[in-house]
């Protein structure tokens, strides 16, 4: 995985704000526009640049068209048929104060009732997949058209600066109707639910490689000092490591794509979280002050990827990926 993509802070959306956000994911999704390969297809790494590529451009970009691409990932995977145009979402958080209910209608749809939290571009998109549960407490997920009488779009619920621009917000649901995405406990029970977890990482990467590039090219307009120098390169040796590890969990997936991938992704979502982490504070040391107010898209990002890779559980995630090292059997290996 080479970070010079060829995208970088000068390619980000003019303006700034949900609505250039929305602009942009249009396009991303327009009818005609190249959809991504799907996980485990033999593509995934293909998968994966382009969705680093798109995050390198612009954070809450990546966080809409991730779940767009993962949307119509999901509905393949399960056997749905083609999916609606228009951008879609994934909202699938589960927070205890949020949790949908989903009960029968008689023409065989879903009712939703309740509310759902986090979901992000809920005023920009078409279309979601909402994870809920059914009267047996058994999770499913659903397909929801968003413009329709019962889909209630809230404007509060997200103070914080970073990711911002993703409009990520609480939805009401009372009595919308959705169409059944698999049998009661498919979402999470696919092989595809890891596969969909480690692309995150590369949206982490694609922003940390935007952040590296824009660190790059203040230094080269000055003569840079030994410490500068010294940043610039722990930089590089966080992102190649982390490029390394998502092309061997990219290739690993399409190698095995019906088996359970959760060690690898949590493997590469934790690694380049942390990797991510040493760009951040790196960055912030080489460039002082100047540079982090002064330029708007370096700006967005450094606050925007704090926000992003929070989506990770933390050490709730290296418990998990412990327990699934038991079921390796030989997990170091060169």
């Amino acid at each position: 995985m080479n970070a010079r993509i060829g995208l970088g802070m000068d390619d980000a959306p003019a303006g700034t704000g949900p609505g250039a956000v929305a602009g942009a994911l249009q396009a991303l999704v327009a009818p005609g526009a190249e959809r991504l390969p799907l996980p485990g297809s033999g593509r995934t790494l293909e998968r994966w640049r382009r969705l680093a590529a798109v995050a390198q451009r612009d954070l809450a970009l990546a966080k809409l068209y991730e779940g767009h691409t993962d949307a119509l990932a999901i509905q393949e995977e399960l056997g749905c048929g083609p999916a609606p145009a228009g951008a879609w979402g994934t909202w699938c958080a589960e927070p205890p104060q949020a949790r949908l209910s989903m009960w029968p209608h008689s023409d065989g749809r879903l009712r939703l009732r309740g509310r759902k939290a986090w979901c992000s571009g809920a005023a920009l998109l078409d279309h979601a997949l909402v994870s809920g549960w059914n009267a047996a407490g058994e999770p499913c997920l659903a397909a929801v058209a968003l413009r329709q009488p019962g889909v209630q779009v809230g404007n509060a619920g997200w103070a914080a600066v970073g990711m911002a621009d993703t409009g990520s917000v609480d939805v009401l649901f009372d009595d919308a109707l959705a169409t059944p995405v698999g049998p009661p406990h498919a979402y999470v029970r696919r092989p595809g639910f890891w596969h969909g977890g480690a692309g995150i990482a590369a949206c982490w990467w694609g922003g940390a490689v935007g952040i590296a590039q824009a660190v790059q090219a203040a230094l080269a307009q000055r003569e840079p000092d030994a410490h500068q120098r010294a940043h610039l390169g722990a930089i590089d040796v966080a992102l190649g490591a982390c490029a390394a590890l998502l092309r061997e969990a990219a290739a690993w997936i399409d190698r095995h794509p019906s088996q359970d991938a959760q060690a690898w992704a949590l493997r590469v979502r934790l690694a380049v979280e942390r990797g991510a982490d040493d760009v951040l504070r790196h960055a912030g040391r080489a460039l002082g002050a100047g540079p982090l107010c002064k330029q708007a898209a370096l700006a967005r990002a450094m606050a925007d990827l704090p926000i992003f890779m929070r989506q990770s559980h933390a050490e709730r995630d290296l418990a998990a990926l412990g327990r699934a090292l038991e079921r390796e059997a030989d997990p170091w290996t060169l």
